[in-house]
């Protein structure tokens, strides 16, 4: 288990030959904005990175702040805001599109956007359930949209990597008979099958691409926007424990040191990953022989709109 300071150590180290070019869904706010905000200040704003998220304001004040490559390096160093909500498909789909017109090729990956609720059922427009959306459907679309610019990557002798952070090793079996929870919904199924969906769709993707790296990460709990009490009731029921809450959770900065580290010490295929950045191999992964396939063909039923 690397410390923070190796983890700080390995990423501060991390200085291509090359310029990278980095893509964050939701980095405009909690462990998404923190890696944005890393990664610019290890290379010193010798990177392209586009920030892909809902919030305008928020970005164009996080990419004020970023560091300025030197006049030598500023060739191709760039920060840019793609508006994309990745609730819709469409959306998605569209974002993918002109992402992969404007790039040259993409090295890293980072699917950080997600909605954290225990609510009931909320569809889009497109029959699907807003969390799924946001926490699984949305991130197979996008890394699929943008296969082609990671490979362009990889055939040029680069990185290549993909960082799902969801809940790696936490997740509860797949419900193959339910998938995307049309039968027997709750908050709480939505959220943690979710987390299988992932494990999956990872190791699909791995087995399709192995010369790219995919990881899945649980970030631990971090405080982050993402888990303040969604209802007046939440809050009061939350109260009492927001002493533990502080003293368990991890600083956003802290944590995106340690999801810097599995992202650029990733191997080529399926990784999965603990708070730390360690390996958990297949711990909780699930089990079903035929779960990859399956949801893999759901994936593409639904995603296609």
């Amino acid at each position: 288990m690397p410390t923070l300071a190796v983890a700080k150590s390995s990423n501060a180290g991390y200085h291509p030959s090359y310029l990278p070019v980095a893509v964050i869904f939701g980095g405009t706010s909690g462990i998404g904005q923190a890696m944005t905000e890393t990664l610019a200040a290890y290379l010193n704003g010798r990177v392209h990175i586009v920030i892909v998220a809902r919030n305008k304001v928020a970005a164009d004040n996080i990419i004020a702040s970023l560091p300025k490559p030197t006049a030598s390096e500023a060739a191709g160093s760039k920060y840019e805001f793609m508006a994309c909500d990745v609730t819709l498909m469409k959306g998605v789909h569209a974002a993918c599109r002109e992402l992969s017109e404007r790039l040259p090729k993409i090295n890293f990956l980072v699917l950080s956007a997600g909605v954290f609720s225990f609510s009931g059922r909320e569809e889009t427009e497109e029959g699907i359930d807003k969390k799924m959306a946001s926490r699984y459907y949305s991130r197979w679309a996008i890394i699929n949209g943008l296969l082609p610019s990671l490979r362009k990557a990889k055939e040029a002798g680069e990185d290549a990597s993909v960082l799902s952070i969801l809940g790696a090793g936490m997740g509860p079996e797949v419900d193959l008979e339910d998938l995307g929870l049309k039968k027997g919904y709750s908050g709480w199924k939505a959220m943690t099958q979710t987390i299988g969906y992932n494990d999956l769709m990872i190791a699909e993707y791995a087995k399709r691409e192995p010369e790219i790296s995919f990881t899945h990460i649980f970030p631990g709990t971090v405080a982050t926007p993402a888990f303040r009490p969604s209802s007046l009731l939440l809050t009061i029921l939350m109260l009492p424990l927001r002493p533990i809450l502080w003293l368990i959770s991890t600083k956003p900065e802290d944590c995106a040191e340690y999801m810097l580290f599995a992202l650029l010490n990733a191997e080529k295929g399926m990784n999965r990953r603990n708070p730390k950045g360690d390996d958990i191999g297949t711990k909780g992964f699930p089990q079903a022989a035929d779960g990859q396939q399956r949801v893999w063909d759901h994936s593409v039923q639904l995603t296609t709109v």
